[in-house]
């Protein structure tokens, strides 16, 4: 299969040539030569993108993904990883419900003020203490 330049890797992957540049200057593809002013690449740059467009749809950094790939390119990925990261997913997903099941019941509460409910008041209690309770594995930050 010939190479595809750029623009058509941008067209038929959806991601810009903007972040097609990013992800070169990162690493994470390579242009494989030029045609002109346009950056050509293998046809399996296709594929690698959907990799990576899976890996941030499941939470994961750029540099994360970026482990994922052996030197020669092809996926090496770390099953613990997968499985932290699962975990990850497991949390979240358990903290988004409770809130959803909040809002259901604010929205639904017959209370006349959403003061004098003790749900509502058990959610904002817990709301607040969750707000300055520090979060698990945070990563220090500058």
């Amino acid at each position: 299969m010939r190479p595809l330049d750029n623009a058509e890797v941008a067209q038929r992957s959806g991601v810009a040539a903007s972040t097609l540049r990013f992800y070169e200057e990162k690493g994470l593809i390579a242009s494989a030569g030029r045609r002109g002013l346009r950056r050509l690449f293998a046809p399996g740059v296709l594929e690698r993108l959907a990799f990576i467009a899976l890996g941030q749809s499941a939470g994961f950094s750029l540099e994360e993904i970026a482990l994922m790939f052996a030197p020669d390119g092809q996926p090496r990925i770390d099953r613990k990883m997968l499985t932290a990261k699962a975990g990850e997913l497991d949390r979240t997903i358990s903290r988004l419900s409770a809130m959803r099941d909040s809002l259901r019941h604010a929205a639904a509460c017959p209370a006349p003020s959403h003061m004098e409910c003790p749900n509502f008041r058990r959610h904002l209690q817990s709301a607040g203490e969750a707000k300055h309770r520090p979060k698990r594995n945070a990563k220090a930050r500058p």
